[in-house]
């Protein structure tokens, strides 16, 4: 219940200082709006290289994924071969 209340409190004061913030800005509003819509740019131009560094690095963990899998697959293999030479072997002794 205190939890909810802070959370309210902090959404409502917030908004408040927002609104009170812009209301008493020394700027015009063009150069307040001009301001924001930069800051938006900039904002969207961020995500974009966040994202893009992201994706980068999701597909070189995939590349070693699939070496680490083809690896492995490939060790395995030649393991279950060299498995059925030596029954083969054992079995034709006796």
């Amino acid at each position: 219940m205190a939890t909810n209340d802070c959370i309210k409190g902090l959404i409502i004061g917030g908004l408040i200082g927002s609104v009170l913030g812009i209301l008493y800005a020394p700027k015009s509003g063009k150069e307040t709006r001009g301001e924001i819509r930069h800051s938006a740019e900039e904002l969207l131009e961020k995500a974009k290289e966040q994202y893009e560094e992201a994706r980068r690095k999701v597909e070189q963990l995939v590349g070693k994924e699939k070496e680490l899998y083809t690896g492995k697959k490939e060790r395995l293999k030649k393991a279950l071969e060299a498995g059925v030479d030596a029954y083969k072997q054992e079995a034709s002794r006796m």
